[in-house]
């Protein structure tokens, strides 16, 4: 698919109506809890922080956190994150391997180490190359990165557990996917792995977390 292609209202009704008609289980999906809602972020050094900041905390727990680091560092920046020491960033809810990770993708931002408005015009495994070669951020925050603030129609993170639970609803499974056999499922959604991903998630929140 091209780069041009990007998810936004229409790409991502698209999607989701390619995607039921390939796939009998997400029609079902969708006659039962309905079209998931477009989610995105604004690209850049916002976008890989909050990714940061999420790892492996709830969604409400990451919000807190989120909320404590705008307020203290005022304008949120890479700038202003170097500017905060490890005691502000830990005050703020950052565990020391996190702040340390939000300190060193802010440095490489502020070093031109990574070109984030660059990545933009690159292909996904390229992207996700370049970001995971920044401490701290994993193929999940790739992929993250990839969905919500580039737009790519076919970006899926593949390991994360509420996509694997989600499957396993969807699927009907007896056992909960772990990373291998969920890509293997999504390869059927392909180009549209990133509307399947949010109607997985949709589908995890509105039969019960």
């Amino acid at each position: 698919m091209s780069l041009t292609v990007t998810l936004n209202e229409n790409t991502l009704t698209e999607g989701l109506q390619a995607l039921g008609r390939m796939d009998s289980d997400v029609a079902r999906a969708l006659d039962e809890v309905g079209s998931p809602e477009l989610r995105s972020r604004e690209p850049g050094f916002e976008a890989l922080l909050g990714a940061i900041v999420s790892q492996q905390i709830s969604k409400a727990a990451a919000q807190t956190v989120w909320d404590r680091l705008v307020a203290a560092a005022d304008p949120l920046g890479p700038e202003t994150v170097l500017a905060l020491d490890e005691d502000a960033l830990r005050a703020a809810g950052l565990s020391r391997q996190k702040a340390n990770y939000a300190r060193g993708l802010a440095e490489a931002v502020v070093t031109g180490a990574v070109d984030l408005g660059g990545l933009a015009h690159l292909p996904d495994e390229t992207v996700i190359e370049h970001l995971v070669a920044l401490k701290g951020i994993g193929r999940w925050s790739a992929e993250i990165y990839l969905l919500f603030a580039l737009g790519r129609p076919d970006a899926f993170p593949a390991d994360d557990l509420a996509l694997m639970i989600g499957a396993q609803r969807l699927k009907r499974l007896d056992d909960r996917p772990n990373r291998t056999a969920l890509t293997e499922i999504a390869e059927a959604w392909r180009p549209w792995r990133g509307p399947a991903a949010l109607l997985l998630w949709h589908y995890y929140s509105a039969t019960g977390r």
